[in-house]
C-alpha cells in the first residue's frame, strides 16, 4: 500500500493602509485583481484584518464579495483588545469568519494596536498596503514589514 501525503500550505495575507482615503475605481480593481491572483495560487488563503479605517473597510468588502466565489478563504479579525465593551468584537461575528487575539495581553493598552499590527506582519506571507505618507500607523506597519523582509504590494498611487 502506498501512502500519499498532501501538504496544504496556508498563505496568510495582511493589510495596512491609511484610515482616511478615497479610492479610485482603478485602485479598487487593482486590489481585487491582486486578491484573486493570490487566491487562485492558494485557495486556502487566510486574510488578517485589523478592522480600522477606509483601507481595511475596502479590503473587507472586497474579500466578502470574493468569498462567494472562493468559499475556502478565511477572513479573520485580529483584535488588539479582549475587552467585552470593545464594540468591534461584537460586529466582528457578523463580518468575519473568526476573531484572533494575538499574544499581546501584557502590552499596555496604548501600544496594543501597534503590537497587534506588528504581530499581523510577522505572521504574514504577504502584506498588501495602501500607504502614501510616511506618518501614522499604516506607515509604521509598512516600515516594520520592510524590516522583516516581507513580500509587500503597495497599491497607493
Amino acid at each position: 500500500m502506498i501512502n500519499y501525503y498532501v501538504r496544504v500550505i496556508i498563505m496568510i495575507i495582511t493589510f495596512c493602509g491609511h484610515s482616511q482615503v478615497i479610492f479610485t475605481d482603478e485602485e479598487k480593481s487593482v486590489l481585487r485583481n491582486i486578491l484573486v491572483g493570490e487566491i487562485n495560487k492558494n485557495p486556502t488563503c487566510k486574510f488578517y484584518l485589523g478592522g480600522y479605517g477606509d483601507f481595511d473597510g475596502l479590503c473587507l468588502r472586497t474579500l466578502r464579495e470574493l468569498k462567494h466565489d472562493f468559499p475556502t478563504i478565511e477572513i479573520l479579525f485580529i483584535t488588539p483588545y479582549l475587552d467585552k465593551n470593545y464594540s468591534k468584537l461584537e460586529l466582528a461575528k457578523y463580518y468575519y469568519d473568526d476573531v484572533i487575539f494575538p499574544p499581546i495581553e501584557s502590552v499596555p493598552r496604548k501600544f496594543a494596536i501597534l503590537k497587534r499590527n506588528e504581530w499581523m506582519v510577522e505572521q504574514a506571507d504577504l502584506v498588501i498596503a495602501y500607504v502614501k505618507y510616511s506618518w501614522g500607523g499604516a506607515a509604521k506597519a509598512l516600515e516594520y514589514a520592510k524590516r522583516k523582509k516581507k513580500r509587500i504590494i503597495n497599491i497607493a498611487k
